[in-house]
């Protein structure tokens, strides 16, 4: 059997290239796996929110295969693909012809949809996952939504996968820190990945801005959300705040090592699980996350959960400063989170369950 690999690969700055890239090389070790094939036994085509999956979207219609769902929602990919005609019929093709006013509506309001709530419910995955010969998802909220859009569609549940990196030793980490500026008693929190409105990065600056004893944030990343980078920059500025662009895979490790808790907020949730979360947990690291369906799979005492809405702000700011008082606790959260990564997540083991799928829905 070949599988064929259909999906964004380094350096393109994207979480699926990484994730594609990793997956294809363990898959590698039991088969043949050829990258974007003309024929493939069994087509496995990775999909994202965004236009760096346009062409493998197009070709996973014409060709089905295994999709596997990054992002349960692909309302934003489809309004940045298609004119307002074609996006209406989209619209009526996923939720009913009664549908086109509202769909009109979404249409007209789009330049909010990176944080309006309609534009995650609404997640227009319909012709991708019916098209689809199996679905693979990372957590119960992704199978439930392609379960709405298409109930006899099959959904396979494979955990999103760890590749345990190689880490910089102590002495260069604490070389790092003293670089930043972060002295060896301060307490560090980090923010990392693309920046946009639903990583909550207001709410983050301002509980920060109210810890009192020595802390730290560090937030790395670009900004996607020009909107956003101008409305934060003052908080950016303030004492205690450092920042850096995008991180190159060394410099992220090494910044992943220098944290002592990793911030990874999302809401609205698009049925994601982050990389980056799985990565940070992997190496021992607490990592605090909005409570959602995303994270049902995880033990309760290995993520520090928060909830979404009018608490979130101060949910945060009283965990943030449990963790700066008692940092005894925030160790036993990362090594509870590590242990449960070495169970579920390692790549040897997703890459069989890969495999399995993909054997059974060749063609």
């Amino acid at each position: 059997m070949t599988v064929g690999l259909y999906a964004p690969l380094p350096p393109a700055r994207t979480g699926v290239a990484d994730y594609a890239a990793a997956l294809m090389a363990a898959l590698r070790q039991i088969g043949s796996v050829e990258i974007c094939p003309e024929h493939a036994d069994a087509p496995l085509y990775h999909l994202g929110n965004n236009e760096l999956h346009a062409a493998i979207y197009r070709r996973a219609l014409e060709h089905p295969g295994v999709v596997v769902l990054h992002d349960a929602v692909l309302h934003h990919f489809l309004l940045g693909q298609l004119d307002r005609a074609a996006y209406i019929e989209e619209f009526a093709y996923n939720y009913g012809e009664w549908n086109r006013g509202l769909a009109g509506e979404l249409w007209q309001a789009r330049a909010g949809s990176s944080l309006d709530d309609r534009y995650f419910r609404f997640r227009m995955l319909k012709r991708a996952v019916e098209r689809a010969r199996a679905v693979v998802v990372h957590n119960p909220a992704a199978a439930r939504a392609v379960r709405e859009h298409a109930p006899a569609a099959p959904v396979i549940e494979i955990p999103h996968l760890f590749e345990p990196p190689e880490l910089p030793p102590a002495a260069q980490v604490a070389r790092y820190r003293e670089a930043l500026g972060v002295a060896p008693d301060t307490f560090l929190f980090g923010v990392f990945g693309y920046l946009r409105e639903s990583k909550r990065l207001t709410s983050v600056l301002e509980a920060f801005a109210g810890l009192p004893g020595r802390a730290a944030l560090l937030v790395a990343g670009s900004f996607i959300s020009s909107d956003l980078e101008r409305a934060v920059a003052p908080l950016l500025r303030r004492p205690g705040v450092l920042r850096l662009p995008h991180l190159s895979p060394a410099d992220f490790w090494l910044a992943a090592s220098a944290v002592d808790t990793c911030i990874n907020l999302r809401h609205p949730a698009a049925g994601e699980t982050s990389g980056i979360v799985i990565r940070m947990m992997g190496i021992g690291k607490p990592v605090v996350v909005t409570e959602s369906e995303e994270y049902a799979r995880f033990p309760e005492d290995a993520l520090i959960r928060i909830a979404a809405g009018l608490e979130e702000r101060g949910s945060l700011a009283g965990h943030m400063s449990l963790l700066t008082s008692v940092p005894e606790v925030a160790r036993a959260i990362g090594e509870r989170g590590a242990r449960h990564i070495r169970e579920h997540h390692q790549i040897e083991q997703i890459a069989h369950l890969y495999w399995d799928t993909l054997c059974a829905h060749s063609g």
